[in-house]
């Protein structure tokens, strides 16, 4: 069935051209018709992917034809189990071109892949933990276990005209002298939030003045290729339904061997010792990825992420990366004309001038004739009506929208420690200011169509 259209993805494709290319609307068409079978628009690939029908037909087929049973056993299906779950993680290991140098640990997703990083790695009196503003709150949620341990933590901001950092900013934060205290660095490949993709380049950098390295890399993959030949950061985080679409409550942290040992669990749970005893208060920890890998691992739904890597490869990230620059690029353009009949604009696009070294993804607010901020939810009500999923909110990134909507440290403070409790509202009602943004975020099943009948959504917003 899938032969003659994957055959294909050897031809020679041209960024520009991507936007009406046949293989992509082949593509939909035999992977991703329910789109169109139930009308709908989707652009919240950033928030998940879609999953093609092949891998649902592939994994269903294998659980239908084989018996798995829990793994840690010799019995046969527990092997079975335990076979088809390594041959998953190799296949995660060689799709990000690494074997020997990391383990891939399993984890739910890839905020717990972060929490891994929290609790485990060594922070003590005096640690050091820098980030950029820009971050999922997964990785905001670090700082906690930094602090509880003695440690201090340090932003490093986003420039408002972009949402890039200031490489001399970031680079005077990493250049401080090593105290012999344990340093982490932290930071996205790209934002989930504004699309920019942040310079690799730090990652080796910071290692040289002394620094760990997390990257977090789960709104990076999903359409740009990760080398881990090339780059190489102590810890990685991996979400696969942002990939792949399914299965969902997957994801991975890929840890250096060489740092393995500097991440002290501070517990055990069954699956990850090698020997444990009640009368003794002693345990051993497992050697390898499975120290982290706590109780019985999703073992049915594991076995899929071969086969939503092979589905990716036949298509080529590569040629995945193309067709979004090329689709996000359309939208961009289009977009930030629009205006109403008095001159005034109907939206504005944060982040970047350009499209250079940015995702699919774009935050924007919009507003009324008059120039006032249409509140999110009411854009996400009316998208609801016309049947297009997109996403509102601060996406778990305080950071950017709290320098998009010029809200200070002062006034942040006020509100937090003058309530017990809260949210968007009580925020905006406290401080007179708008929070939050739409984000609109396209992927391998996005067409040319799709797009165009949200750009005709924005213009009938004035009406």
């Amino acid at each position: 069935m899938f032969a003659t259209l994957f055959k294909s993805r050897t031809t020679p494709f041209h960024k520009n051209a991507l936007i009406d290319d046949d293989f992509f609307n082949e593509l939909r068409k035999q992977e991703y018709s329910r789109l169109d079978e139930h009308q709908h628009v989707y652009l919240d690939y950033t928030g998940g992917n879609l999953y093609a029908s092949s891998q649902i037909d592939a994994h269903h087929t294998m659980l239908k034809q084989h018996t798995f049973g829990n793994p840690h056993s010799t019995n046969p299906t527990s092997m079975h189990a335990t076979h088809l779950v390594e041959e998953a993680r190799q296949r995660v290991l060689a799709y990000f071109n690494t074997f020997d140098d990391y383990y891939c640990v399993i984890t739910p997703n890839a905020s717990g892949a972060l929490k891994i990083i929290g609790e485990c790695y060594p922070f003590e009196k005096d640690s050091e933990y820098a980030l950029f503003a820009d971050n999922h709150n997964s990785v905001n949620g670090i700082r906690e276990y930094c602090k509880t341990k003695g440690g201090t933590h340090q932003y490093i901001p986003m420039q408002l005209e972009d949402l890039r950092v200031d490489a001399q900013v970031l680079a005077e934060v990493l250049d401080t002298p090593d105290k012999g205290v344990n340093r982490l660095f932290a930071y996205p490949a790209q934002s989930n939030v504004s699309g920019v993709q942040h310079d690799l380049n730090w990652v080796k950098y910071a290692q040289e003045k002394g620094w760990d390295v997390l990257l977090d890399a789960a709104a990076y993959v999903p359409s740009s290729p990760l080398d881990l030949q090339q780059i190489q950061p102590d810890f990685v985080s991996i979400s696969f339904y942002k990939i792949f679409g399914y299965p969902t409550g997957l994801g991975c942290l890929l840890v250096k061997k060489s740092k393995f040992n500097r991440l002290c669990k501070p517990w055990f749970a069954g699956g990850t010792v090698t020997l444990a005893s009640v009368k003794s208060p002693h345990h051993f920890l497992a050697r390898n990825h499975e120290r982290f890998e706590n109780g019985t691992l999703n073992y049915l739904d594991i076995p899929a992420l071969k086969i939503g890597l092979d589905h990716i490869e036949r298509i080529g990230i590569e040629r995945i990366h193309a067709r979004i620059n090329a689709l996000t690029q359309y939208l961009f353009d289009q977009l930030k004309t629009l205006k109403h009949p008095n001159g005034l604009p109907q939206l504005k696009i944060y982040g970047p001038a350009t499209r250079e070294q940015t995702g699919g993804t774009l935050i924007m607010n919009f507003f009324d004739a008059q120039g006032r901020t249409i509140p999110f939810e009411e854009i996400e009500q009316k998208a609801n009506a016309c049947k297009i999923s997109l996403r509102s909110g601060c996406f778990c990134n305080p950071g950017i929208d709290e320098i998009n909507n010029d809200l200070t440290p002062e006034e942040l403070s006020d509100f937090f420690t003058s309530n017990l409790q809260g949210g968007y509202r009580e925020i905006i009602n406290a401080l007179q200011k708008m929070r939050g943004a739409t984000r609109i975020s396209v992927g391998l099943a996005t067409t040319k169509a799709d797009l165009d009948y949200f750009i005709n959504f924005v213009k009938k917003l004035s009406n």
